[in-house]
């Protein structure tokens, strides 16, 4: 009876240790702190058990029940994570037609007109976001581009600056003596007729819609796919870039159904324009904060807008735009710096108000001159109580300097930034600011140096395909860039910035799961996480650099169950 006894107790034992996926014969990139090699990983429950030499992995951990895949030397990573992505405006953009590539004046014109021949007359055409940084003209349009149709209102959407054709001014009753909105600019030529370009000011419009009409089906549709969009690109869990209420009860909603097909932590977007009460009193009453929420859906940070764009000229800078921010922003100041949109003392009671009721910060600066207002804001809350802990960050944050990036280090200060822009943008910054002007654009090198942990990601918003959206959202090109800093033109920028493989894989793994308080759990494959991984086509670490942004995911697995194989 006791040999009986022994048996059971020793039958439940072994299947309790039973794994249940073994990946073995591979090369598993752990990004442990040592960030060794292994052979083999084991998972039982959702969690990674074991990591090894594919003997050890096979003979401790696998059972009948085991499901044991040989990889055939295939590579694996942790689930990548992309910090910065608006999955809802890019799912909404392709939804109901695909979108064509916005690269040059003539392909502008062309879209305009295939929307006319499809649109009733009197209503607006939307062209999707462009920057005129990536244009071939590297010129920012003027209402005459805009008029190859006389029957639509027409507008070119840049983000923080947009432009309308000529009968989008009359409708809107947009003159010469019509004033500037606050913190807006309308410009004008040289006759001192407004030309079309609205900084900030798009709240003079009338009759554009706040965007295609979408029911509420339709926008779950859209970000649902979207998701799983990133999940085929090896991306496990996103940072979602600045939702509204409206956008977050979405997120709910898919979580409620089942229909995450990754994680996400959402950043809660605020407008700063509106009144400084009233932001506090909506702050108050919420009862969101950082981390509430599970491993599948949570808050992570509180967001602003400090400053506008670079790629439109509304960044806040320290120094002016110049003469070449003429031609490509329309800018008609050569003092020009960009813009704030809100007052110091305003920026700093709206995040104390959100660091009382226990938000980590972060804020939209683009421009150096908005990069030290943000830290300038943080040392004064630091002084009430340090910042760090709440891990705080810089969104962009693409015009840095040695002295910001000390004073990261000293506060606990972190950032998300985005290596497509250096790729895509620096060859028109360059004419704006210089070659020496960008030398601590995208400075990775120098983070990493200072001890300033930075996450990784794309901010993609527009477009399906991963490599030819707005902002792609390729994890591997964003890697690639931080490895090579080699732009669209071919030319490397400041090649003292460039990183290691391993280093850049660590801003889409484990630095990024750190920003989003998720360290503990992603990031890594160690025993005791959630088994999230990606399994390559190639290697990421040995194959031809220039390969690197080719590489494709051949499985997901997210939580041990393998939710994508090609």
């Amino acid at each position: 009876m006791r040999w009986l006894i022994g048996l059971g107790l020793s039958a439940v034992m072994a299947g309790a240790a039973e794994a249940d996926l073994i990946l073995y014969n591979g090369k598993i990139v752990t990004v442990d702190a040592g960030f060794s090699i292994r052979e083999a990983v084991a998972v039982k429950g959702g969690r990674i058990t074991a990591v090894g030499t594919s003997r050890q992995i096979l003979r401790s951990e696998r059972g009948p029940r085991t499901r044991a895949i040989d990889l055939a030397g295939r590579t694996v990573l942790p689930g990548l994570i992309d910090s910065h992505v608006h999955p809802l405006e890019a799912g909404l953009s392709e939804f109901r037609e695909p979108l064509p590539p916005l690269d040059s004046y003539a392909a502008i014109q062309e879209y305009i007109r295939a929307q006319a021949r499809k649109t009733a007359k009197g209503e607006w055409i939307v062209v999707p976001r462009t920057f005129p940084t990536r244009l071939a003209e590297m010129r920012m349009p003027t209402r005459e581009l805009l008029d190859v149709t006389q029957d639509h209102p027409v507008l070119f959407d840049a983000s923080y600056v947009v432009v309308v054709n000529s009968l989008a001014l009359r409708l809107s009753g947009i003159t010469r003596e019509t004033p500037d909105p606050p913190h807006g600019e309308i410009v004008k030529d040289a006759r001192g007729e407004p030309n079309g370009i609205l900084r900030n000011a798009q709240s003079l419009l009338k009759g554009l819609k706040a965007g295609a009409a979408f029911s509420e089906q339709e926008r779950l549709a859209a970000l649902e796919r979207m998701l799983r969009m990133y999940r085929e690109a090896g991306i496990t869990m996103i940072g979602e870039g600045g939702a509204t209420p409206e956008e977050i009860a979405l997120y709910q909603t898919l979580k409620a159904e089942g229909r995450l097909p990754v994680r996400v932590v959402v950043t809660w977007w605020v407008n700063i324009a509106r009144p400084a009460e009233e932001l506090i009193g909506e702050i108050r009453s919420r009862s969101w904060r950082t981390n509430e929420g599970d491993d599948w859906l949570k808050f992570g940070a509180f967001k602003v807008n400090f400053d506008g764009g670079m790629t439109i000229g509304t960044a806040y800078q320290r120094q002016p735009y110049g003469e070449f921010g003429r031609q490509l922003y329309g800018k008609t100041d050569p003092e020009d710096r960009g813009q704030l949109f809100a007052t110091p003392d305003k920026f700093l009671a709206v995040f104390r108000a959100a660091r009382e009721r226990g938000w980590s910060l972060s804020a939209h600066t683009q421009g150096g001159g908005a990069i030290d207002l943000f830290l300038d804001t943080m040392e004064a809350l630091d002084r009430e109580r340090a910042i760090a802990p709440t891990r705080s960050h810089l969104i962009h944050a693409s015009f840095q300097s040695p002295e910001a990036i000390a004073r990261m280090q000293r506060l606990g200060v972190t950032a998300d930034v985005q290596a497509a822009w250096l790729h895509f943008d620096a060859p028109a910054l360059e004419k704006v600011f210089g070659y020496e002007g960008l030398r601590y654009f995208f400075p990775l090198r120098s983070y990493l140096q200072a001890g300033v942990r930075v996450a990784g990601g794309s901010d993609h918003m527009i477009g399906y395909d991963k490599n030819r959206a707005v902002n792609p959202y390729n994890p591997f090109h964003g890697m690639w860039v931080s490895i090579t800093r080699r732009t669209s033109r071919g030319k490397v920028v400041h090649p003292q910035e460039r990183v290691s493989r391993e280093e850049a894989l660590k801003t889409y793994t484990i630095y990024a799961a750190w920003r989003l308080f998720a360290e503990d759990r992603l990031g890594s494959i160690e025993p005791g996480k959630l088994a999230d991984m990606v399994v390559l086509d190639r290697d990421y670490l040995t194959c031809p650099e220039d390969a690197i942004p080719a590489i494709e995911p051949v499985m997901v697995i997210q939580e041990g169950k393998i939710v994508l194989e090609k």
